[in-house]
C-alpha cells in the first residue's frame, strides 16, 4: 500500500455534505480556542458521529472501514505493536496477509504514525479506519497488566528473599511509590478496572498465592504468586484501609480510594484468618462510571414506572430483596437520586455507605462503639427526614423501627434476603414483626437477580437442549419453536467467556388490598396463593425468559436465577 497522502477532515466532511460550511468555520475557531483535536470538535458539538467520521475517510481513502465491535481481534498479533505506540497513534495491528500488515488506525490521515508503524513492525503496512473510541476500548482490553503483576510479585519475592522486612516501616517511607509491592498493588488495580472487574480476591493457598478478579459476577484466576508475599500484600492493604496491622487472628473490614486513570475507585476490604494467611476480598465502587437512574439499570418499562409510583409515595416501607450481590443497593440508591430534591431530607443507614451521593445524610454503621443500625435510626427519625434508607433489615429490633417509621409518616427503603417477593412478607413476620404492622405499613418488595448479557460481538443461534426446551414451554407453552435463541461462541471482546457485562431480572409484589388482606390470615400457603395471583405474568421467571426471547441472555443463564428462585 502507497503512504497516504494528506487530506484534510474538515473539507473530506463538507465534501461528502456530513458537514455545512458553517459548522466547519465554528469548529475551527474552537479548535483555535480549546487546542482539541477538529475531529474531536466535531463530535463533541453535535455535529457528526464518529462513526461518519470514519466511513467518510475510508470513500475518501479509498480503504476499509472495520467495525471493531464485531471484529473477533487477535490478542497475540495486536501485541506486536507495543502499548505506548498503539495508545500514542490509537492503532491495532489486525492481521498478518502475504502482502503485508493490516493496521486498524483511527486517523489514517496521520503520516508520522504510519512512517513510525511501519519501522516498528518492519513490514509493508496496510490501513483501515477503526472507531476511536472502540480502539482504545480494545487496547485497554488486551494490553493487560498481566505480565506486569507477575514481573512485579517475582520482585516483591526477590527484594523479601529470606529476611524479614518491615513493611509497617516501609508504609512511612517518602520512597514508598517505588516499593514492588505498592507498584504491584497499582498494577492489580489497573487491571481490574481495566476488565470491568467487581471484586479483587487475594487468597493464601499451600504453596501460591492466587490472585482472582470477579467479572460479570464469575471468578478468574488473574496471577498465581509465591506464598512469600501474601504478608507484605496483606500488611499494605491494611495500612492503607487503616485497619489494625497488629491483628492477624481476626476479620477486619475497612474502605480506602484509589485513582485508576483519573477515575477515583472506593475500595471496600474484607480480610478473614485462614490456614495460610489472611484472606483479602475487595470490592470495587467506581464513583465515576455509576449510572444510578431507575431507567439505566434494566427494569422493564411498565414495572419501572409502578416501582417509581410506589417510591413517590409520602409513606410506607418498600423492599429490595435478593442474594449478596444481585445489585440491590444499586436499584435503592437509583430510587433514592430520584427522591433527592431540597424539598425533601433524605437519610441512609449503612454499613457501608457505597456510594456518597451529594445532598444526602449518609450514616455509617459502627458496632465497634455500639452504632447499630436500631440505634442509628432512631437517631435518624429524630431528625425529621421525608426518606430514610436502611441498608439491611438484619433483625428485629431494625425492622420493627423501620416499620413503624412508615406508619408514621416516613418513606422506608431497605433491602432484606429472601429468594422471591413472596416470601418477603413472611419473612418479616418470622423475625417477630407484628403481622398488623407488616400488612397496614409494607407498600412493595421488588426481588431482583442479575443475569450475564450475551457478548454482542460473538453472538450467533443457538438451539435448545430437551431440557432446557422443557423449561421454556412452563412460560411459552407452544411458542417455544416460534422463538429464536441465542448464545456467544467467545471472543476477543468477551475473554473467550460468550458475555458481556450483566443486567437486571426484576418481579414486583405490590400490596393491593386482597394482598394486604392475605398477610392478615394466619395461613402462610393462602398469602402465597394471594401472591402467586397478583403477579401472575411478572415473576423471575417470566423476566428472564422475555430477554432470552429477545436474544439478551442464555436459556442457561434465565434457568439459573430461576433455579436460585425456587431453592
Amino acid at each position: 500500500m502507497a503512504r497516504p497522502e494528506k487530506v484534510r477532515l474538515g473539507e473530506i466532511l463538507v465534501q461528502q455534505k456530513l458537514l455545512s460550511e458553517e459548522q466547519l468555520g465554528l469548529a475551527l475557531t474552537e479548535q483555535k480556542r480549546s487546542g482539541r483535536k477538529l475531529g474531536r470538535v466535531f463530535i463533541d458539538s453535535g455535529y457528526v458521529t464518529e462513526e461518519q467520521i470514519a466511513g467518510a475517510l475510508a470513500r475518501q481513502l479509498n480503504i476499509p472501514y472495520i467495525n471493531l465491535k464485531f471484529y473477533n481481534i487477535n490478542p497475540e498479533l495486536v501485541r506486536l505493536l507495543p502499548e505506548t505506540q498503539a495508545r500514542r497513534f490509537r492503532a491495532l495491528v489486525l492481521e498478518q496477509r502475504d502482502t503485508g500488515m493490516l493496521i486498524g488506525i483511527s486517523d489514517p490521515t496521520d503520516l508520522f504514525a504510519y512512517d513510525e508503524i511501519a519501522r516498528i513492525v518492519r513490514q509493508n503496512v496496510e490501513l483501515a479506519v477503526v472507531n476511536e473510541t472502540e480502539v482504545m476500548a480494545a487496547i485497554d482490553r488486551i494490553y493487560r497488566r498481566t505480565e506486569d503483576i507477575t514481573d512485579l510479585a517475582r520482585e516483591l519475592e526477590q527484594e523479601m528473599g529470606d529476611v524479614s522486612v518491615d513493611f509497617g516501616a516501609l508504609a512511612v517511607n517518602p520512597g514508598l511509590e517505588e516499593a514492588p509491592v505498592v507498584k504491584l498493588l497499582q498494577s492489580v488495580f489497573d487491571d481490574a478496572a481495566q476488565v470491568r472487574a467487581s471484586d479483587i480476591h487475594i487468597e493464601p493457598q499451600e504453596a501460591r498465592l492466587h490472585i482472582r478478579f470477579r467479572i460479570d459476577g464469575v471468578l478468574h484466576l488473574q496471577t498465581q504468586a509465591d506464598i512469600k508475599i501474601a504478608a507484605a500484600l496483606a500488611l499494605r492493604l491494611k495500612l492503607m484501609s487503616e485497619l489494625d496491622i497488629s491483628e492477624k487472628r481476626l476479620p477486619q473490614d475497612g474502605r480506602f480510594a484509589v485513582r485508576v486513570k483519573n477515575t477515583r475507585i472506593d475500595v471496600r476490604i474484607s480480610t478473614m484468618p485462614t490456614q495460610y494467611g489472611e484472606s483479602i476480598v475487595m470490592r470495587l465502587l467506581s464513583q465515576g462510571s455509576t449510572s444510578l437512574r431507575l431507567d439505566a439499570i434494566g427494569m422493564p418499562r411498565p414495572l419501572m414506572e409502578k416501582f417509581r409510583a410506589i417510591v413517590q409515595r409520602p409513606n410506607g416501607l418498600v423492599l429490595v430483596t435478593g442474594p449478596t450481590g444481585s445489585g440491590k443497593t444499586t436499584t435503592l440508591y437509583s430510587a433514592l437520586a430520584e427522591l433527592n430534591s431540597v424539598e425533601k431530607k433524605l437519610i441512609t443507614v449503612e454499613d457501608p455507605v457505597e456510594y456518597r451521593l451529594p445532598g444526602i445524610n449518609q450514616v455509617q454503621v459502627n458496632e465497634k462503639i455500639e452504632l447499630s443500625f436500631a440505634r442509628v435510626l432512631r437517631s435518624a427519625l429524630r431528625q425529621d427526614p421525608d426518606v430514610v434508607l436502611v441498608g439491611e433489615m438484619r433483625d428485629q429490633e431494625t425492622a420493627q423501627i423501620g416499620l413503624r417509621a412508615a406508619m408514621t409518616g416516613h418513606l422506608v427503603l431497605s433491602t432484606l434476603h429472601t429468594n422471591d417477593a413472596a416470601s418477603t412478607p413472611l419473612r418479616l413476620m418470622d423475625m417477630g414483626v407484628p403481622r398488623y404492622m407488616v400488612a397496614s405499613s409494607l407498600q412493595a418488595v421488588l426481588a431482583q437477580r442479575l443475569v450475564r448479557v450475551i457478548c454482542e460481538s460473538c453472538t450467533e443461534p443457538y438451539t435448545p437442549t430437551p431440557t432446557e426446551r422443557e423449561w421454556l414451554s412452563l412460560e411459552l407453552n407452544d411458542k417455544v419453536d416460534m422463538a429464536k435463541y441465542f448464545h456467544g461462541k467467545g471472543c476477543s471482546h468477551c475473554n473467550g467467556m460468550g458475555y458481556r457485562g450483566r443486567t437486571g431480572v426484576y418481579e414486583l409484589l405490590e400490596m393491593t388490598n386482597a394482598v394486604v388482606d392475605a398477610a392478615n390470615d394466619p395461613d402462610p400457603a393462602h398469602f402465597l396463593k394471594v401472591a402467586a395471583k397478583e403477579m401472575a405474568g411478572h415473576t423471575l421467571r417470566r423476566h428472564g425468559v422475555q430477554l432470552v426471547v429477545q436474544g439478551r441472555t442464555t436459556i442457561a443463564e434465565a434457568m439459573r436465577i430461576s433455579n436460585q428462585q425456587e431453592d
